[in-house]
């Protein structure tokens, strides 16, 4: 039995789950955070966004089915949620998604957990020009580096699809930093 199998078991065990579950979030907190982070930019958003993850993972935990790795599983609710954090936040502001990034893309320069020079800052940007299905996918591949076959597990689409747009948001993204080159 893999340990993530003991781990899904300790889960579904009453008198055991509280623990199992602090070990989950021990093994899994920091990779999620970063995932989300890279969706919502905000420290604080991102915060709220994995403590979000976490309850769902929590509340439905005996929904897992094991026909994915549990990484994978966790993944696609922590995408999930920071999605509808981005939409639900956009709706309450009146704005569209696109200009919900840019207002996070300004607030990022003043963030004091953004290490990034003006190149990243750069990057950043033309990430968030890209439409969000090429946000994530390239994100989800360039940054944490998964495979397609992972990426088609996490977000439900063909590692084919997956490629393409991957390789699109590539040449989007070099497009405009070459645009901008001399800001670097």
């Amino acid at each position: 039995m893999s340990k993530d199998e003991q781990l899904i078991k300790a889960l579904l065990h009453p008198s055991k789950k509280e623990q199992a579950f602090n070990t989950l979030v021990r093994l899994y907190k920091e990779r999620l955070y970063w995932h989300i982070r890279k969706m919502v930019l905000d420290h604080q958003d991102t915060d709220d966004v994995l403590q979000n993850t976490f309850i769902k993972v929590y509340k439905n935990i005996h929904q897992f089915k094991g026909h994915s790795r549990l990484y994978t599983w966790l993944y696609k609710i922590a995408t999930n949620e920071a999605i509808n954090f981005l939409n639900k936040r956009a709706k309450r502001l009146q704005i569209s998604s696109e200009e919900l990034q840019n207002r996070a893309l300004e607030n990022l320069q003043t963030d004091v957990y953004f290490e990034g020079d003006t190149i990243q800052y750069l990057l950043q940007k033309a990430i968030i020009s890209l439409p969000e299905k090429q946000q994530l996918v390239f994100k989800m591949k360039y940054f944490e580096q998964h495979t397609f076959d992972e990426l088609s597990e996490i977000l439900g689409t063909s590692a084919g699809g997956l490629k393409s747009s991957y390789h699109i948001a590539v040449k989007k993204i070099t497009h405009f930093l070459k645009l901008h080159e001399t800001f670097y």
